[in-house]
């Protein structure tokens, strides 16, 4: 199973849902003879390295330490959220990630706890590529780029802003380095848990299998967790308006 370094624990929850109801869809993958033997790479990288560094890092780090760290690497992400929300046109959502930063990165402790989720501030969830399909950019074709995993043409270009954005932060090189590995520890460890989903499930195409379930988390994402059925039937006016945050078809 390949890992994805953007990957949050919360997509995993859709992927065990999409177990029994994943299919090809090939007119998003038109780089599928290119894209799977990426996907065999990154799953032979994954199951000789990653996966093995991620249980000696659950093994030997005590959960509340593993939990500061996944705090911290939150709460910076919570900078880069809130840029995306405000070039959405949401200010209040930018305002309050904002917000998150700083009651985090004080009384939190530099972030390692979460005390803004305490105080009811909601963790958000918004990138680049959620912001161009708010802006009516397509997704583009399916990635699967070497290391990183799967993503889009759109999506790609949040992990170059946010590299950007990283670099900004955190200038010292080796210092850069240091806490890039400690992420991707970080995000793989979260992963173990289910680990067994895709090998339970039998005779699935585990490539399209990841690849379908990351296509519809990010349309969701992209739609804020609403489809458009859904969005007309929050609407009290007597003729809805389409989600204006609903992606653009491929």
């Amino acid at each position: 199973m390949s890992m994805s370094a953007r990957l949050p624990l919360s997509s995993l929850i859709l992927v065990t849902a999409l177990a029994g109801c994943a299919t090809p869809q090939n007119q998003n993958d038109p780089l599928e003879g290119i894209n799977r033997p990426i996907y065999r790479f990154n799953t032979a990288v994954d199951q000789a390295l990653l996966r093995p560094l991620s249980q000696a890092y659950t093994a030997v780090v005590p959960a509340p330490a593993r939990h500061g760290v996944h705090n911290f690497f939150g709460n910076l992400n919570d900078i880069w959220i809130g840029i995306n929300n405000l070039l959405q046109g949401k200010p209040k959502a930018a305002v309050s990630d904002w917000g998150r930063v700083l009651i985090n990165s004080t009384v939190g402790v530099a972030g390692l706890v979460d005390v803004a989720s305490k105080m009811d501030l909601e963790k958000h969830d918004e990138d680049l590529g959620q912001t161009l399909a708010v802006w009516g950019v397509g997704n583009g074709p399916y990635l699967v780029l070497p290391f990183l995993g799967s993503t889009t043409l759109r999506d790609s270009t949040d992990l170059i802003a946010e590299h950007a954005l990283h670099q900004d932060m955190i200038p010292d090189h080796s210092t850069r380095d240091g806490v890039t590995a400690l992420r991707i520890l970080d995000v793989r460890a979260q992963l173990l848990g289910v680990d067994h989903v895709i090998s339970e499930a039998g005779g699935l195409d585990e490539y399209a299998f990841i690849r379908d379930a990351y296509l519809q988390r990010r349309a969701s994402l992209a739609a804020d967790g609403a489809t458009p059925a859904t969005a007309d039937e929050d609407d009290p006016g007597p003729t809805p308006e389409p989600a204006t945050t609903t992606p653009a078809t491929p």
